[in-house]
């Protein structure tokens, strides 16, 4: 088990339904990385979030897929975002997860932002892995999921929660706020990542990516509107010691949920 995790999450403006330009960018960001563990990429970070699945959608063996593969080995680093998907003639956001390894594990978004109409061109997940990395338990989500802490409960008695976003600037607040909930209520670290700018649809993204510790303590930011990279390193140690110490997850509800 390594006790110490460093984390960088890359905040983008991405361009709209250009897989090529959006990798070239993060590409960019990745290659002067050293030392880091996992890195955490927004929502859709080939194309931004689109409703033309048929414009953007790769098979799991595809171009970007592929490109997380590379940049895992080169780096020797698990990297992790979410893209459009097809399989078995339906379209996914699904959330992959690259070891160093190259072995590929995945997350289908389980809540489906009705709003914008993604339940009505992607298909439904209803799984919820747990990711095993360098003795660390990780569960990925995405976006939406954010808003039912029901989905996200820390039921596995996981270490890290990833929320990777396209969460609109309208309503950052809920995004800060939700985070720092999940992060209380679960006791375990957080990463939000979000995107900036403007898409096609004229929806504004602010980012305000986060990393929150096991209290809800945020631990680093980017500023709104920043394009970068925001990194911090997590101790399993000192989590483990305050949940030992306080024991809230001891006294947690069991439920099953209706899939």
């Amino acid at each position: 088990m390594q006790n110490e995790l460093k984390i960088v999450g890359i905040q983008a403006d991405l361009v709209w339904e250009n897989p090529q330009k959006n990798l070239a960018f993060f590409e960019e960001k990745i290659n002067p990385l050293i030392n880091v563990d996992l890195i955490v990429l927004p929502e859709m970070f080939t194309s931004g979030f689109t409703m033309n699945p048929e414009n953007v959608a790769e098979k799991m063996n595809g171009n970007t897929v592929s490109w997380m593969q590379k940049i895992a080995s080169k780096k020797q680093v698990a990297i992790c975002g979410s893209l459009v998907i097809s399989d078995n003639e339906n379209f996914y956001n699904r959330l992959v997860f690259v070891h160093p390894s190259g072995k590929i594990e995945f997350y289908d978004k389980r809540h489906s932002f009705t709003l914008a109409g993604e339940n009505k061109v992607y298909t439904s997940g209803n799984k919820k892995p747990i990711v095993n990395y360098k003795g660390w338990k990780i569960c990925p989500l995405i976006c939406y999921d954010l808003r039912f802490p029901v989905w996200a409960r820390n039921s596995e008695n996981y270490d890290v929660l990833l929320f990777m976003a396209n969460w609109p600037v309208t309503r950052i607040k809920a995004w800060e706020t939700l985070l720092k909930a999940r992060a209380i209520e679960n006791m375990c670290f957080v990463v939000g990542v979000n995107r900036t700018g403007l898409d096609a649809n004229n929806y504004q993204y602010s980012g305000n990516s986060l990393l929150i510790d096991y209290l809800g303590e945020e631990i680093t930011s980017l500023q709104q509107n920043e394009v970068g990279i925001l990194e911090a390193t997590f101790h399993k140690e000192k989590q483990d010691a305050v949940r030992n110490k306080l024991g809230f997850l001891n006294d947690r509800d069991s439920f099953t949920l209706d899939l």
